[in-house]
């Protein structure tokens, strides 16, 4: 039981530290409001537009996409490493292929439900569309 305990009061110490040094640094900053405080920009920059910038929600598919296969890769690289070690111990060929193939396999089926899906296919802004058909007239 002295494990937990030991787990609960590092739990509290890394709230606590934290929680801590917001509130102590609430109560001793000195708050001066301001119109520049205020704005987007600090700098000087006189701000033009609005603040928020909705992104394309394709690059965050694409980024979640480029993480399960690069984590893909990472699996990989052990594996090929004691495939011959294990094939010597005396492993069969089907032990040792069999769960790679069943993970690879798995892999594919996300890939291609992903390409159905239209999760790789780039799809242009109505913003991009609008300046291409100004362009063409």
């Amino acid at each position: 039981m002295s494990e937990w305990i030991a787990i609960g009061a590092l739990g509290l110490v890394g709230v606590g530290i934290p929680l801590g040094m917001m509130a102590v640094s609430a109560l001793l900053r000195p708050t001066v409001p301001e119109q520049g405080k205020s704005a987007t920009y600090e700098s000087g920059e006189i701000p033009t537009g609005a603040a928020r910038v909705q992104f394309n929600i394709q690059y965050y598919m694409v980024a979640l996409l480029f993480l399960v296969f690069d984590i893909e890769t990472v699996l990989l690289f052990p594996w090929t490493l004691i495939y011959r070690s294990a094939l010597s111990q005396g492993a069969s060929l089907t032990q040792v292929l069999l769960p790679m193939l069943v993970f690879i396999g798995i892999l594919v089926v996300g890939l291609v439900w992903a390409w159905r899906n239209g999760a790789v296919e780039w799809v242009k802004s109505p913003l991009a569309n609008r300046r291409k058909t100004e362009r063409q007239t």
